[in-house]
């Protein structure tokens, strides 16, 4: 009977306390009272207080970092300060994120910059001068560590199927399908598994036009998706860079990063040249 009491009086305050937000024809209202003005162009949010002078805006992002992961989150900036720009998880009333609910319920329930007073110029003020850091997830903080390492290689694919780093080949496909060279993603479903070799033309791998697994010389299997943002993922057609990007990740021995590219001596018409002068 006590513990029935309590869950009653806990759901009776949580009912009480609750702010009734509501935002309609672009006026943000809180149990009922006007508190600011927002308006939206090409996905950016742009709140203002009641005399419509603009304050800060909020743009969602929604990327894939490396694969199937994706990062979601909102960035925030002063109108008077646009050089300044904020990083910030957000969150959702409802299954739906991105929307200008999402904006809206984010500016009040998760930032605190907007009460029933109108715009917290001392809260968003605060917010700037302390910047929150993001809580990321064991998952997506690995896939910045890859996404950081693949960067730096700067993998590219020519039009003759060479892969290279930095603009060195370190290797090649082999069983290309016949749209190669007229566009960068693989759609064309062969049994023909597309190969990967390094630049000593050392099997690394192999990727299925029809299952999309990438399976290394080594044995490790890698199937490609893109999760969209209703969390439902699809396979996807991957592009020639993203698979050798992916092998690089699944073989570190594939491609190594490389601090400083050594070359051989410089020989012209017979005579070794200086590799410390310019050529």
């Amino acid at each position: 009977m006590k513990r029935n009491l309590i869950m009653f009086f806990t759901v009776l305050s949580f009912i009480l306390n609750a702010q009734l937000i509501k935002t309609k024809r672009g006026i943000v209202s809180l149990d009922g009272i006007h508190v600011a003005k927002i308006t939206s162009k090409s996905g950016q949010y742009t709140f203002m207080d009641l005399k419509e002078t603009p304050i800060f805006t909020m743009e969602f992002v929604d990327k894939s970092i490396v694969d199937s992961v994706r990062d979601s989150y909102v960035k925030l900036n002063r109108v008077y300060n646009r050089d300044k720009t904020l990083d910030i998880d957000y969150i959702s009333p409802s299954a739906f994120s991105g929307d200008e609910k999402s904006a809206v319920y984010t500016c009040i329930k998760g930032l605190k910059i907007i009460d029933e007073r109108g715009i917290n110029i001392k809260n968003l003020d605060e917010l700037f001068k302390n910047m929150p850091k993001r809580k990321l997830d064991t998952k997506t903080k690995e896939a910045y560590t890859i996404r950081t390492k693949i960067d730096k290689l700067n993998i590219t694919v020519n039009n003759v199927g060479e892969i290279l780093s930095n603009g060195i080949p370190v290797g090649y496909f082999t069983n290309l399908p016949v749209s190669f060279g007229s566009e960068d993603t693989i759609s064309d479903k062969t049994f023909v598994d597309i190969e990967m070799y390094d630049a000593k033309s050392k099997l690394v791998g192999r990727y299925s036009t029809t299952t999309k697994r990438i399976t290394t010389a080594g044995g490790k299997v890698f199937t490609l998706y893109r999760e969209m943002s209703g969390r439902a993922s699809i396979l996807k057609f991957p592009t020639y860079k993203a698979l050798a990007e992916r092998m690089a990740i699944l073989d570190p021995n594939f491609i190594k990063i490389r601090e400083k590219v050594e070359v051989g001596e410089v020989v012209k018409d017979g005579v070794e040249k200086d590799k410390n002068k310019s050529l």
